[in-house]
């Protein structure tokens, strides 16, 4: 007998030691931009010191690691509790985990008496040094590989009950979990010491240079015992301490009351530093206090922002952009046609003297490249065709609201591949490149616009088309199509830029038959032909490759001369080519004349507001004029012959010729 006491006493002291600290709730699915995720820890004592420990998050598909966070110098709270979390999570987490970053599963995340260090991305799961572990997962599978390492035999799923994006997975005090909405920083079973929240709030969340304005912290309950005082700071990145005035950063809320006001008036100066953002942070507090929404960002908008001559894709303007087109780049191409022509742009835009950049510099030229010409803190979406703050570029998994590199000639088509580091050196550090390194396509700007996260995704891979098809992009609903042309003209440059890419007809295959090699093929270059003319090159485009130039020592020829592409491409193949044909008139392929023949009357059509249509004869006389608006049908009443149609639009005009029988 006393030997089973002795032995139930060792495994009940084990277990205890065992047991000091374990993941008590975690919530690893929310609706959207997964910005409320969180691993709780619960530790049998309170204000138990977290040094020497890790929570590792596992990957199920391969059993290996993806991301660890070290516990040291942490501990738990009054109750045992120690909340890590996305920065929107209430109340605010003692430590941040980025946005996104925890996997929906099935997945396991553990804990061990280790560090970070011991645990690099990658790292095989091992059930040494264990604390604790949870297997979890949002449906019916369970991470079996990484269960059996652990020793794991129950799987919880937070979507048990349907609501899995509401509702997290909590530990009940015999060990068992159960699903239930989330109680972050607080016993799952409503027990503990009652503590009391500050919270922190301000009636925007943007505002502009100049701008006045309160912060306003708040507490659950009325403050006792003595006055409650504590600090805040708000430098983030390039928002520093210049950068606001005659804001106290001290906190007093007296005893009894419950809320404090705090004027922060920011400085207005006039200059362009770009949007910034400040970021509310609250020191730390006295005991009994928990800070509810730590890390408070607010985004300042900058007022000195500048405005460029030329207009956007939607709004555009023509021939205000000068080319910079080096003396003689060109020459070479005079009175060419065919496969000779082809070849001889290529030798020009694949020349030994082209400039290979990283792929992570891209980011340094798109925000340049494709800068908003009504706002200089701002890029231009080139799908939605609106502007996007530059500093919602994307720089977590989280895609909404951010935008990114899309790539036009999308990389699983054209085999790219991230071949020269994803480290931002600058324009002055490059590597060669040539015509057979296809692989280099990945970090060339010519084809790499900025474009809207979400937007991103939804392009994928597909070809491009007006068609109802799962495999072809015709760009988002209610927009004006401003960036078809674009993404012709991008195309066409890396079918000649790279050996083996290609524009064909139709919906290729995105890989070679019977294997995952990337095909290098694209469609439709049918519709890409057309979009090339009823898209114009544009200012906005113009100034695109002007600015790319001076990183790559490039151009893309099909912006300084879209009409090359029909000699390349299209109708005009095998015809010798001049630069004279190329002048392009912006309205040209806008304006439609028809019928042709006629007989009794013409419609003119594919302008937008006040216009003017005259009718003269082949020998110059005007035999007819009427203004417009948008479209108009003339009724006519004209000799059999040849007659020309003069369309004007602004400063822009064409001319059309029509037969009347």
């Amino acid at each position: 007998m006393f030997r089973k006491i002795l032995i139930l006493i060792f495994l009940l002291s084990g277990i205890s030691i065992y047991s000091q600290v374990v993941i008590n709730e975690i919530d690893v699915d929310m609706t959207g931009s997964d910005v409320n995720e969180f691993i709780e820890l619960k530790s049998t004592t309170p204000n138990f010191s977290l040094d020497g420990y890790v929570l590792v998050l596992y990957n199920e598909t391969n059993s290996l690691s993806y991301y660890a966070i070290d516990l040291d110098g942490y501990s738990t709270d009054i109750n045992g509790i120690f909340l890590s979390g996305n920065t929107a999570v209430s109340p605010a987490p003692t430590l941040v985990i980025p946005n996104g970053k925890i996997q929906n599963g099935p997945d396991v995340i553990a804990l061990y008496q280790a560090n970070a260090t011991d645990f690099p991305d990658g790292t095989l799961a091992t059930s040494t040094n264990l604390v604790n572990a949870i297997a979890y997962s949002t449906a019916a599978a369970t991470a079996t590989n990484l269960m059996a390492i652990f020793g794991l035999t129950v799987s919880t799923n937070e979507n048990m009950n349907g609501l899995g994006t509401t509702q997290s997975i909590q530990r009940k005090n015999d060990g068992t979990y159960e699903v239930k909405t989330p109680t972050p920083g607080m016993n799952n079973d409503g027990s503990g010491i009652i503590l009391n929240y500050i919270t922190v709030s301000t009636s925007q969340t943007n505002y502009n240079e100049g701008d006045v304005f309160d912060f306003v912290f708040t507490t659950s309950q009325p403050v006792t015992g003595s006055d409650l005082l504590f600090n805040f700071t708000l430098v983030n990145g390039n928002f520093m301490v210049n950068d606001y005035t005659n804001t106290n950063l001290t906190v007093l809320i007296p005893v009894g009351q419950t809320t404090a006001s705090n004027t922060c008036t920011l400085f207005d100066d006039i200059t362009d530093e770009g949007d910034e953002e400040l970021l509310i942070d609250i020191q730390s507090v006295p005991t009994g206090y928990v800070i509810n929404n730590d890390n408070l960002i607010l985004r300042v908008y900058d007022n000195d922002y500048v405005v460029q001559t030329f207009g956007t894709p939607i709004n555009p303007t023509y021939n205000i952009v000068t080319p910079t087109i080096p003396t003689g780049y060109y020459d070479s191409l005079e009175g060419l046609s065919g496969n000779a022509l082809k070849q001889a742009v290529q030798d020009i835009i694949a020349a030994p003297t082209v400039r290979l950049h990283s792929y992570a510099d891209i980011w340094d030229i798109i925000r340049t490249a494709d800068q908003n010409p009504e706002n200089s803190n701002q890029i231009w979406d080139m799908y939605l065709e609106i502007p996007m703050a530059k500093l919602d570029q994307q720089t977590t998994s989280s895609i909404v609201g951010k935008w990114n590199r899309e790539h036009i000639f999308c990389q699983s088509r054209g085999g790219f591949e991230v071949a020269n580091g994803d480290t931002a050196d600058g324009i002055g550090v490059w590597n060669s490149t040539s015509a057979a390194s296809f692989v280099d396509g990945v970090s060339d700007a010519h084809h790499i616009r900025a474009e809207n996260g979400q937007e991103n995704t939804s392009r994928n891979n597909k070809n491009y088309g007006t068609v109802n098809s799962a495999t072809v992009y015709a760009g988002p609903s209610g927009t004006q199509g401003s960036w078809r042309g674009d993404v012709a003209r991008a195309l066409f440059y890396m079918a000649v830029r790279f050996d083996g890419l290609n524009v064909v007809n139709g919906d290729p295959s995105e890989y070679l038959p019977s294997t995952s090699i990337a095909s290098g093929n694209i469609g439709d270059l049918a519709t890409l032909l057309v979009w090339n003319h009823s898209d114009p090159r544009d200012d906005f485009e113009m100034n695109r490759n002007n600015y790319i130039y001076t990183w790559q020592m490039n151009r893309n020829p099909f912006i300084d001369y879209p009409l090359l592409v029909d000699y390349i491409f299209g109708a005009n193949f095998g015809q010798p080519w001049s630069s004279s044909l190329s002048i392009q008139n912006p309205i040209e392929n806008k304006v439609a004349v028809y019928p042709n023949p006629t007989t009794d009357y013409i419609i003119v059509a594919g302008l937008e507001g006040n216009s003017k249509v005259e009718i003269y004869t082949i020998t110059g006389q005007m035999v007819q004029s009427q203004n417009f608006e948008n479209e108009i049908r003339i009724n006519i009443d004209l000799n059999a012959g040849m007659y020309l149609v003069k369309v004007s639009n602004g400063f822009q005009s064409t001319t059309k010729k029509i037969i009347v029988k």
